[in-house]
């Protein structure tokens, strides 16, 4: 017997399971982090987070807005500028990858010194 029963978090059909899949994919924490300071226009994000292709880039703030994280927000001027900022519950799981980042620094780089710019 695994002592798992049906209604364990990381089962199937489990919104903790859900919450996994959407920080596991490669880009999704990176850009959250990206949006945790402020509203951020879609180039400059691009720049900031680095080796993101801007199709990919796209794909993940469509993804991320379809599950309530990131909000869209299209300013009705010439030339068009949209901007992409968390929502309360993107702004949610600002904890779990501030872990992530700080087990990162102690763990995985031993000098603590940042290896990107623009980190």
């Amino acid at each position: 017997m695994s002592g798992f029963d049906a209604c364990d978090s990381f089962l199937a059909d489990c919104p903790a399971r859900l919450t996994v899949e959407l920080i596991a994919d490669k880009w999704t924490a990176v850009v959250l982090y990206g949006l945790s300071k402020g509203p951020v226009r879609h180039g400059e994000l691009l720049d900031l987070i680095g080796g993101i292709s801007r199709k990919v880039l796209t794909q993940t703030l469509r993804r991320l807005a379809a599950h309530g994280l990131v909000r869209r927000h299209a300013y009705a001027e010439v030339p068009p500028r949209v901007e992409y900022e968390l929502t309360d519950k993107g702004r949610d799981l600002l904890p779990i990858i501030e872990s992530m980042r700080e087990y990162g620094m102690q763990w995985l780089n031993a000098d603590g010194a940042c290896t990107s710019a623009a980190a």
